[in-house]
């Protein structure tokens, strides 16, 4: 299962950042990628919603529906996806206070099978997938910095 590393340094205090990670509802606004989010269930800490992402390389959405349980203590939000289009999806955000900003570290571990394509496509995914991930840590540095 290929895994997906990203980090960014944001200047900006963690609180505001966790915040703005933790307010998934908004994401549609300020993310391209994301098509649409509906939240349908919240308990506490566990929030379930269905995404709607957009893949503009091949014109496609992808849909999945996603739990995040967020843990305010440590500033961790764990999540998987419950089902949709991925063959499986899960991961983790992190949030740590560091010279005088936050660094946002995301993992993200996924497998998205394309019947009858072979590695090649796989390769494609995969860099489809990191800079996904890249412009979601790209958009909460920006509205977190106030840009």
């Amino acid at each position: 299962m290929p895994t997906v590393e990203t980090s960014v340094w944001i200047n900006a205090p963690l609180e505001r950042v966790y915040a703005i990670a933790k307010d998934n509802r908004s994401f549609p606004e300020f993310m391209k990628d994301v098509k649409s989010l509906n939240v349908i269930e919240e308990d506490g800490s566990r929030i379930v919603s269905e995404w709607v992402g957009l893949i503009p390389q091949f014109m496609l959405k992808v849909r999945w529906t996603q739990e995040d349980v967020w843990n305010d203590a440590q500033h961790v939000c764990t999540f998987k996806q419950v089902k949709g289009d991925y063959d499986s999806l899960s991961g983790d955000w992190k949030f740590v206070e560091e010279n005088g900003g936050t660094r946002f570290d995301s993992v993200v571990d996924y497998e998205y099978n394309v019947p009858t394509l072979g590695p090649l496509v796989k390769k494609v995914i995969y860099g489809i997938v990191v800079k996904n991930m890249e412009n979601v840590l790209g958009a909460i540095k920006s509205r977190a910095e106030g840009s």
